[in-house]
């Protein structure tokens, strides 16, 4: 007989990423409007609740993006963070008020070591500021969120004081933040027990968690506050953020979506979309995944072992928990060759999550061909490289490569021969250096003048093989701007000079935005 009990209703959880405010706090992970943009579009495409746009008094650039991604943006609430002051709040609310559902996120310091030796301000002034500045946030949105920062090393006691506050001055989320990651997986749930026990008007909010890394703990805590009555979790893209990181946002999705039977939590996050926006955030970021991260690394489903493959050949659950399938992987590797027309490229792109304009999808098939010419196999990781590639680089960038040789060999120097557009004027120069590379790079320095610091050059193989396309990082400085260029090539030198000439791109942005004028270029 068919059983026709129905399954147990799953409760909501909301997913809050904050990719763009606390994840770009990582030093070298900033972002330009446009990649929030795409990255802004793509959380909203895949169910995130709420979606963090950033910080808006903290910059013209950051105030911007929130306008912009409030403005574009519909299906989710964007939210902008406020530090506990009207002018912040103000700043935030001007930022969000085009929103289709906007929130205000308020915070401050509530821990002992923050209010002697951040704010200067004992408890009843803590408590006035939060009255105050959270009255004046649900004045301007009726949708407040309000944080205790360092809530996991407050007293238990002034704790509940703080949220009482918050709630009567009209907050309608209350997140608890574990800002220095300290917690415990059991700690984090009696924490949100004691607040849904000793709180007033607790049960008509939101409660909330925010957890960082620092122990190897925010997905533990996260889903154990769950456990214990939080109903949204802050997390971010691949655990990006501050110092160790933030709770990974594919980590708690993809556990709570896995381990139902002992969770019985879901969220509105389409799973099969965590793939594109993984390698979205490791492309803008420069922040490479690493290859045994959960979910989302290169190994996460890959199997070695002869006892496991032995298993997943006769039987895949006996060694996968979750299908590839399920977060956005394909079950081919080879899939394009350079006989392949622009409708099955069109198609292929858009099973891997590409959506790309006339424009963009006829710049990216030339690139294919282009690499189908000079590769024997095309996988998707190649074609992933390549569509990033495309949309890193753009036609009115103002340093363009337009070509590059190098000679090397074992007896040096070893020497660079550059042609590189300069706002729109090609120009030409030989350089050497300890190293094809170096060589390369002194070539475009010689070209585009410039201070910036050479912070970080990072290689990756896109896919196996000496054929293999190249993909190149590289993160500069100057005058505590930190900017992130990448690009791909099968050449490892060509890909290293258009990373570098596309990081050196977004600093010219930045430098123009402060100090407009022409870039002087020789040779």
């Amino acid at each position: 007989m068919t059983d026709t009990t129905p399954a147990p209703q799953r409760e909501r959880v909301k997913i809050f990423d904050t990719t763009l405010r606390d994840g770009e706090q990582s030093p070298g992970a900033s972002m330009t409007l446009d990649e929030k943009l795409r990255i802004a579009h793509l959380l909203a495409e895949m169910g995130v609740d709420i979606i963090e746009a950033g910080f808006p008094i903290a910059s013209e650039g950051d105030f911007e993006a929130v306008s912009r991604i409030a403005d574009q943006v519909r299906g989710a609430v964007i939210c902008g963070l406020a530090r506990a002051s009207k002018k912040d709040i103000d700043r935030a609310w001007a930022a969000l008020e085009r929103a289709d559902k906007p929130r205000i996120h308020t915070f401050i310091g509530t821990s002992p070591l923050h209010r002697a030796h951040q704010l200067n301000m004992d408890k009843a002034q803590v408590l006035d500021r939060i009255h105050d500045t959270v009255t004046h946030a649900r004045a301007l949105c009726e949708n407040v969120q309000w944080s205790p920062m360092d809530a996991t090393r407050t007293e238990h006691d002034y704790l509940v004081e703080t949220v009482n506050v918050a709630i009567a001055a009209g907050a309608t989320t209350i997140n608890i933040p574990d800002t220095v990651g300290y917690t415990a997986p059991r700690e984090s749930a009696q924490l949100i027990a004691m607040l849904r026990e000793k709180c007033t008007g607790v049960d008509g909010v939101t409660l909330a968690t925010h957890c960082h890394n620092d122990l190897g703990m925010a997905t533990a805590n996260a889903l154990a506050a769950v456990e214990a009555g939080a109903r949204q979790i802050e997390c971010t893209i691949n655990g990006l953020g501050e110092r160790a990181g933030n709770t990974a946002l594919e980590e708690v999705v993809m556990a709570l979506k896995v381990r139902g039977d002992i969770m019985p939590f879901a969220t509105g996050v389409d799973t099969t979309r965590i793939m594109a926006a993984s390698r979205l955030v490791a492309a803008v970021s420069g922040f490479a995944v690493q290859f045994n991260k959960a979910i989302v690394g290169k190994n996460a489903f890959a199997h070695e072992s002869g006892i496991h493959q032995d298993g997943m050949l006769k039987n895949a659950e006996t060694f996968e928990i979750m299908r590839p399938e399920d977060v956005g992987l394909t079950e081919s590797n080879l899939v394009m060759g350079k006989h392949s027309g622009r409708h099955a490229f069109r198609t292929k792109l858009k099973e891997m999550g590409y959506e790309l304009g006339e424009n963009a999808l006829e710049d990216a098939f030339v690139r294919f061909k282009a690499l189908a010419d000079r590769k024997k196999e095309v996988f998707a990781d190649d074609l992933r490289a390549l569509v990033d590639d495309a949309e890193t680089s753009l036609s009115n960038d103002r340093l363009q490569v337009q070509r590059l040789r190098v000679v090397c060999g074992t007896e040096g120097p070893q020497t660079a021969e550059l042609t590189l557009s300069v706002d729109g004027a090609d120009h030409r120069v030989e350089a050497t250096g300890d190293g094809p590379v170096d060589a390369a790079f002194n070539a475009v320095k010689a070209l585009a003048p410039h201070e910036a610091a050479l912070k970080l050059y990072q290689v990756h193989a896109v896919t196996d093989g000496t054929d293999a396309q190249a993909t190149v990082t590289v993160r500069l400085e100057e005058a505590g701007k930190i900017v992130t260029g990448q690009a791909a090539d099968t050449d490892t030198i060509v890909a290293s000079v258009r990373a570098y000439v596309n990081a050196l791109n977004k600093l010219l942005v930045r430098r123009e935005k402060s100090a407009p004028g022409d870039l002087s270029a020789a040779g």
